[in-house]
């Protein structure tokens, strides 16, 4: 007899969680894209202090944004955070071999979160995810602009997200949050991988 009611405490209990899985699936967005994304930088090589910024955990809403640029004609990056701090890399022998690709189209964000203990860190497509259209021709591109408050703004809709919770949109219009890449860092002077 206790055998059976074991096995009935067991079954409602997996019957509950069952329903509770259910229906927490309701209208959430995926948390991440299905898009690539994939970009390595060796910041113990570089030293790039405006990237070291936003790869500290222990200064967390400090984002960065990284886009491609030109020096000479040298392939190399410029980093540039939320505090409107800039600086650039020139890619090495190392970074050359290295397949890239920054987002839809060109840029992303990181950075580490101020909402979360221990901080969760974060790594964005740097386009308006409700206004840049990558299959409508042509393509125009809506770059998100970077707040001290850890804001990203959209120029053409308006819309404001929050980058320390994961891109949800906090002023504005519904739609979708963020395009969210997998990412990690081994700190300031560390290694930085979105894939």
């Amino acid at each position: 007899m206790k055998e059976k009611k074991t096995n009935c405490l067991v079954w409602a209990v997996s019957v509950v969680l069952s329903a509770l899985s259910l229906s927490s699936c309701g209208d959430m967005q995926n948390e991440y894209t299905v898009r690539t994304a994939y970009f390595i930088f060796d910041n113990s090589v570089h030293q790039n202090t405006v990237l070291s910024t936003a790869m500290n955990i222990n200064a967390p809403g400090t984002f960065c944004k990284i886009k491609p640029y030109m020096v000479s004609s040298a392939r190399a990056y410029i980093f540039e955070n939320n505090y409107g701090q800039s600086e650039p890399s020139v890619e090495n022998a190392i970074d050359q071999r290295r397949t890239v690709i920054l987002g839809y189209n060109n840029s992303l964000i990181v950075g580490f979160g101020n909402l979360d203990l221990p901080a969760v860190f974060y790594a964005y497509d740097g386009e308006c995810p409700n206004c840049f259209d990558p299959q409508k021709l042509p393509v125009h591109s809506h770059p998100l602009t970077m707040t001290s408050a850890g804001l990203a703004v959209c120029g053409s809709c308006q819309r404001e997200y929050n980058m320390n919770s994961g891109g949800n949109i906090v002023k504005g219009d519904g739609g979708n949050k963020m395009t969210r890449y997998h990412a990690s860092c081994t700190g300031p002077l560390g290694t930085l991988a979105v894939n």
